[in-house]
């Protein structure tokens, strides 16, 4: 109905009303939705997928590779943008909300990280809008001249199935085993090696260059690789902002094997069969394999730390076998070591992965991150090789087995097989008698 000019305040009467049912977007408004994301590593653009949702009243968002939505602990907003906090790792991003247009974020991710933080540059856009074409996780690539020199040759256009790969950095050369899907130009999968895998992967692979991405809290990890003629590839790994490795890889024959043997990488000290630890639980009591509560039982004791995705990986695998076996006389005790040695902030990290994953054994404060260090700290071991560790303890109080690493959900059949072979070593060592168990002293425990 058009008003007469002569009722102007009945029309700005009715432009308010309006005005006002509209209403203006609220911050968290703002926020909610999915985000192309990346992060500025020395490697170039690190893209995930953010999403922000609201959840239970509140905001809650995840960070999207491949298969798997990584949780925030927790999404605050500001006066001009967000907080995405993962405490578990002791992990933010902050941005700022850019006040004109609301469709993108700038800021920064800060870790914790050994010898100081980790910093990287944030940048987010919006990628939901109904009137634009949604960015792919990786920008388009310029083509390559795969043919030149070779005309007889085809350009590769996939990199689906299993790889040997090899990384070199200034330690020296490691190998690996890669494992991706394709579908288009869409690349998902994962990286296994001796010490753990790089959980869960996605990027694209476009005119001969691989690029995979994964962003969860805790990794920031970019790979970034072309295609050869003879079918391999070559390329660069970058990790946070501090760490980058080469790495070259080949289509992997079907019984070939190139990852050594995770019982084999660690192994005892003395030929008695026995380990020993003593370390302060949360609350500053000492435990020690000499405890009574051990005595007798099967004990599993997992070198870890709360920082370490694959532990956190394995975490609710353990605290699932406790509350099923404790009954029938197993025990596990996670000796944990920290990033940063400040007994307030490791404790509290401890405390949060305990209560992020339903952990009840007890978990003890042993040290520092660092491998030599660890192991320094547990001389009945040759070497702490990777975290998680795991030592499977009879319930004569001889150790077993010696696990090392962990191959976690993102690496699908290996996740599974490996979860069956560790369960079925739990089920052995509970069968055996608890007459077989000795008493247990001070002197036969190390103490």
């Amino acid at each position: 109905m058009r008003l007469p000019m002569r009722h102007p305040a009945k029309l700005l009467a009715l432009l308010a009303i309006a005005l006002g049912c509209a209403g203006e977007p609220t911050l968290e408004q703002r926020l909610t939705g999915t985000w192309h994301a990346e992060l500025a590593s020395p490697g170039g653009p690190l893209p995930f997928t953010l999403r922000i949702f609201e959840q239970d009243g509140r905001l809650a968002a995840v960070a999207i590779n491949g298969e798997e939505e990584a949780p925030f602990s927790h999404v605050r907003p500001t006066d001009t943008g967000v907080e995405l906090a993962t405490e578990w790792y002791d992990s933010e991003i902050r941005a700022e909300l850019d006040r004109f247009s609301g469709n993108d974020m700038r800021g920064r991710w800060r870790k914790t990280a050994p010898g100081g933080d980790s910093v990287l540059g944030f940048q987010a856009t919006r990628n939901d809008l109904p009137n634009r074409t949604a960015l792919p996780r990786f920008r388009p690539v310029a083509p390559l001249d795969f043919a030149a020199g070779a005309p007889d040759r085809a350009m590769p256009t996939s990199v689906a199935g299993a790889w040997a790969m090899e990384f070199t950095d200034a330690d020296g050369t490691q190998p690996a085993r890669g494992e991706f899907r394709q579908e288009g130009s869409r690349v998902t999968g994962t990286i296994l090696t001796p010490v753990g895998d790089y959980r869960y992967l996605e990027g694209s692979f476009e005119l001969g260059r691989l690029r995979l991405s994964t962003f969860d809290g805790a990794h920031a990890f970019l790979f970034d690789a072309e295609a050869r003629i003879d079918g391999s590839l070559r390329g660069s790994f970058w990790s946070r902002d501090s760490y980058h490795a080469e790495w070259r890889a080949r289509p992997l024959a079907a019984d070939e094997r190139v990852l050594p043997d995770a019982w084999e990488l660690a192994g005892l000290t003395n030929q008695e069969g026995r380990f020993a630890f003593s370390f302060p639980d949360l609350d500053g009591a000492v435990v020690s394999l000499a405890d009574e509560r051990f005595r007798g039982k099967v004990v599993l004791v997992n070198i870890f730390g709360s920082w370490c995705p694959n532990c956190n990986d394995k975490a609710p695998v353990l605290a699932g076998w406790h509350r099923r076996f404790r009954d029938r006389g197993l025990e596990i005790v996670g000796l944990a070591y920290e990033l940063t040695g400040d007994p307030q902030r490791d404790e509290r990290q401890v405390r949060r992965f305990a209560e992020r994953h339903g952990v009840e054994f007890p978990l003890l404060l042993a040290g520092l991150s660092d491998k030599k260090q660890a192991a320094a700290t547990l001389p009945d071991l040759s070497a702490v090789v990777a975290f998680p560790t795991t030592v499977f303890i009879g319930r004569d109080g001889l150790v077993r087995q010696i696990h090392t690493g962990f191959a976690g959900p993102g690496t699908g059949r290996h996740y599974e097989q490996l979860l069956a072979e560790l369960e079925g070593l739990i089920e052995e060592l509970l069968e055996e008698p608890v007459s077989a168990a000795p008493e247990v002293t001070g002197d036969l425990a190390g103490s």
